[in-house]
């Protein structure tokens, strides 16, 4: 993760400096006393994490997550009362100085898990696969599939019309699906979209009985828009 620090007190950026060279997958792009002198390097783009410092004379670090659409943020401050203010603002983390290694560490791996996380959510923007029949790839909608089913090894890809078996586990398909999919049991995922009816262990879908696990309908249940 390439990382700034933006800080007005020297002592606080030699601090952080010290603790980002502790975490072998930070690498220390810049360190700025001021905002407006990383607003230039922050356009440029290749930053994932900014490490903010709240006051600040020219510009704060509120003002400046007011300001712009930031990397993952975490703030550094001498004060904890900002603290509410800046979590609307979507900050990762909020380190009240003076900072120690462990804390440290604790917002550096949320941080990190964020970034990951934004992006897998990239990868799964695009709204269809493309899957192989007959040694022909079909494009396949997310939208026109009813539901997946585990079968060891393969999957099969239940669509409208067709039925496609891939050799792939259910656990990583799940990756690459939107939150329209569900998993209702050990070996099913289901398009919620195109649930017809839901009965107390069993869901139909075009007429099709798919049993709801124990383990899985208090989650399947939350996702339901009841009245």
């Amino acid at each position: 993760m390439n990382c700034i620090i933006i800080d007005d007190d020297n002592a606080s950026r030699n601090v952080l400096t010290q603790l980002v060279k502790q975490v072998d997958y930070l690498q220390l792009r810049n360190v700025c006393s001021n905002p407006v002198e990383a607003i230039g390097i922050l356009k440029a783009g290749n930053i994932d994490l900014v490490f903010l410092d709240v006051e600040m004379p020219e510009m704060t670090g509120m003002e400046m997550l007011k300001s712009m659409d930031m990397p993952a943020t975490i703030l550094t401050t001498t004060h904890k009362e900002y603290a509410l203010d800046a979590f609307e603002h979507n900050i990762v983390d909020y380190l009240v100085k003076p900072i120690l290694l462990p804390r440290f560490l604790k917002a550096v791996e949320k941080a990190n898990s964020h970034t990951k996380q934004k992006a897998v959510n990239a990868t799964i923007e695009k709204d269809y696969f493309f899957i192989k029949k007959d040694s022909v790839l079909n494009k396949v909608p997310l939208k026109d599939i009813l539901w997946i089913e585990a079968l060891g090894d393969y999957l099969a890809v239940h669509t409208f019309d067709k039925k496609y078996v891939v050799h792939l586990t259910l656990k990583a398909i799940e990756g690459k699906l939107h939150d329209k999919f569900v998993r209702v049991h050990r070996s099913y995922i289901v398009n919620i979209d195109n649930v017809g009816v839901v009965e107390d262990t069993t869901i139909y879908i075009n007429n099709t009985p798919i049993p709801v696990g124990a383990l899985y309908r208090e989650n399947f249940v939350k996702v339901l828009n009841l009245l």
